[in-house]
C-alpha cells in the first residue's frame, strides 16, 4: 500500500520515500505526494531522485488494487533502480495548484447550478462540467459574475469524512453522476467550501477560494437533449 502524503498535506512539494515495487519504467513507492488520476483530476508530475540520477514522472495512476500508486517513468534506463531505494520526489507544483484551483472552483458551479452535474475534465487553464439541466437556462456572462463574486468571498475549504452508511442515506450529496465516491473503506473522503458546498470528493483542493483568482466561464455547448457542457478558465493560470 501507498501512503497517501497528498492527503496529509495537499502543500508539500517535496518529500522522500523509498521504492517498493517497480515496473516497465514505472515505480510503485512506500508514500507519495503525487495525487493518482482520478475524479476527473489528472495524475501528477514530477522528478524523482535516486542518488546522483533523476526521472521524470508522466503520469501516476493507481494501481488496480487502488492501493498502490504508480509513477509512470519517461521511458528509459531504469536498470539502476532497486527495491528500498531511497527516493526524493519533487513535485511539478505550479501544474498541481492549477488543478486544485480548478477542482474547487468546479465544486462552486456546482453550488450555483441547481441540476446533476453528469461529467467532468480538470484541465490546467479551462475544465468543463456537464448538466442534466432539465430546461434550466444558465447565462453564461451572470455564471462568472456569481463565481467570481464567490471567489472574492475568501471562503474557507475543509476536508473531512463520512460514513460509508451516512453517504447512503444521503445520496444527494453526490454530485457527479459519472464519478462515484469510493465505498468499502468505512469512510469517505469530503470537501467543504463553508455553507455553499458539501460533498464526498477524492480530489486535491485550495485551503480558500481566494487562492483560484479571478474565472469566465467560456463557452456552453449542448450534450444531446437536456446535458449541456460548460467550461470555465483561469484568467490568470
Amino acid at each position: 500500500m501507498t501512503e497517501k502524503i497528498f492527503y496529509q498535506d495537499s502543500y508539500l512539494k517535496t518529500h522522500r520515500s523509498r521504492v517498493s515495487a517497480i515496473g516497465e519504467n514505472s515505480v510503485v513507492l512506500e508514500s507519495t505526494i503525487f495525487y493518482p488520476q482520478g475524479g476527473g483530476q489528472p495524475g501528477d508530475t514530477g522528478t524523482l531522485s535516486i542518488g546522483d540520477r533523476s526521472y521524470r514522472v508522466i503520469d501516476t495512476q493507481y494501481a488496480d488494487d487502488r492501493a498502490r500508486i504508480i509513477h509512470t517513468l519517461e521511458p528509459g534506463d531504469i536498470g539502476a533502480i532497486e527495491v528500498g531505494d531511497e527516493v526524493d520526489l519533487e513535485l511539478d507544483w505550479e501544474r498541481r495548484h492549477r488543478h486544485m484551483r480548478m477542482h474547487t472552483c468546479m465544486h462552486l458551479m456546482c453550488h450555483l447550478i441547481d441540476a446533476q452535474a453528469t461529467g467532468g475534465s480538470i484541465g490546467e487553464v479551462e475544465s468543463r462540467l456537464d448538466f442534466d439541466l432539465q430546461g434550466l437556462v444558465i447565462d453564461k456572462n451572470e455564471l462568472s459574475v456569481a463565481m467570481n463574486r464567490l471567489i472574492r468571498s475568501e471562503l474557507p475549504v475543509t476536508v473531512g469524512s463520512i460514513s460509508d452508511e451516512e453517504l447512503d442515506q444521503n445520496p444527494g450529496l453526490v454530485r457527479t453522476m459519472s464519478v462515484q465516491p469510493p465505498r468499502g473503506q468505512g469512510e469517505v473522503r469530503t470537501i467543504r467550501i463553508l455553507d455553499i458546498d458539501y460533498q464526498p470528493c477524492g480530489g486535491t483542493h485550495v485551503q480558500n477560494t481566494r487562492e483560484i483568482g479571478e474565472v469566465v466561464v467560456t463557452k456552453m455547448k449542448n450534450k444531446g437533449k437536456q446535458n449541456k457542457r460548460i467550461s470555465l478558465a483561469l484568467k490568470n493560470p
